[in-house]
């Protein structure tokens, strides 16, 4: 994984305070303060507007992230609990100077979509922008995972939950066929969208020949083939291809992999999940190998 900058965000356009005058300690309360100085929300003035997930992180784990990556310092909008605001400042959560607005949790709930889960934690942020596709290849060693046209959010986080936890060095994802990196997808990545590089791309064969260029070798995941991934790993920097559940990886872009190789399954399913795929393949690809 790279140990370069942290990423940072795709615009800057949350940065947003409340507004409002200024008053002694005796009328904190009643200008939108605690007791304690933490900022206190509006509820149902705030609540109002038409929801955007691709600018929101709710749920523990996402958030807390979040304010620990310096890209995001003096950015965006965190809300919370009075619980978890609390939480927050007891515990140093927020390093980079982000103070919690204060807001129950039913009035949190309505700036989210239906069925979030936000355990007390909303931070409202651009989406992050990325890194150059250099600053992945470059040393050529390790894993590197890239997404063509794979857009279910719930299985872009879990593919980027098993890339950290397998020690890959990045995502590679196009530019105009992937989800952002916020909103449930956030949530299911359970903050590694805030710890993992990813680089957008816009032609995804011609990042291919930019990564062979600099050393790396691309397998590609197809049940097709008849070639097991075991046998088209060599030990060596590899892109692991993962194409969409439907479609698989698309022509141009299989041609530019270097091999092409299915995860055999010998109880008799046809497939698995494209984020289960992904997870057998980073272990595979990630486990010492004899002779490497």
């Amino acid at each position: 994984m790279s140990s370069k900058r942290e990423r940072n965000d795709r615009n800057r356009a949350f940065s947003g305070r409340p507004k409002g005058p200024a008053s002694g300690p005796e009328k904190a309360a009643a200008k939108g303060r605690d007791s304690d100085g933490a900022r206190r929300a509006e509820g149902p003035r705030a609540a109002r507007g038409k929801v955007d997930p691709d600018h929101l992180l709710w749920g523990r784990h996402p958030v807390l992230a979040a304010l620990a990556n310096p890209a995001r310092k003096g950015m965006g909008r965190l809300i919370a609990t009075p619980e978890r605001a609390a939480e927050i400042e007891a515990g140093g959560l927020a390093p980079h100077g982000h103070r919690a607005e204060v807001m129950e949790g039913a009035e949190i709930a309505r700036l989210l979509p239906p069925g979030a889960v936000h355990q007390g934690f909303v931070f409202r942020i651009a989406p992050l922008e990325g890194v150059p596709l250099a600053e992945l290849a470059e040393p050529a060693q390790g894993v590197i995972v890239m997404l063509d046209q794979i857009t279910d959010p719930q299985n872009v986080g879990a593919i980027f939950r098993s890339a950290l936890a397998f020690g890959a060095r990045g995502v590679v994802v196009q530019d105009r066929h992937s989800p952002a990196l916020a909103g449930a997808l956030a949530k299911a990545a359970v903050g590694a969208t805030e710890r993992l590089p990813h680089a957008r791309v816009v032609n995804l064969s011609r990042a291919l020949e930019t990564l062979a260029d600099a050393g790396w070798r691309a397998v590609g995941l197809d049940g097709n083939t008849d070639v097991d991934l075991a046998d088209a790993l060599d030990g060596g920097p590899t892109v692991l291809v993962m194409g969409s559940e439907g479609d698989g990886i698309r022509r141009l872009v299989a041609e530019h992999c270097d091999a092409l190789a299915r995860i055999p399954m010998p109880g008799g399913f046809e497939s698995l999940n494209v984020s289960n795929a992904a997870a057998v393949a980073l272990y595979e690809a990630t486990r010492p190998r004899r002779g490497t």
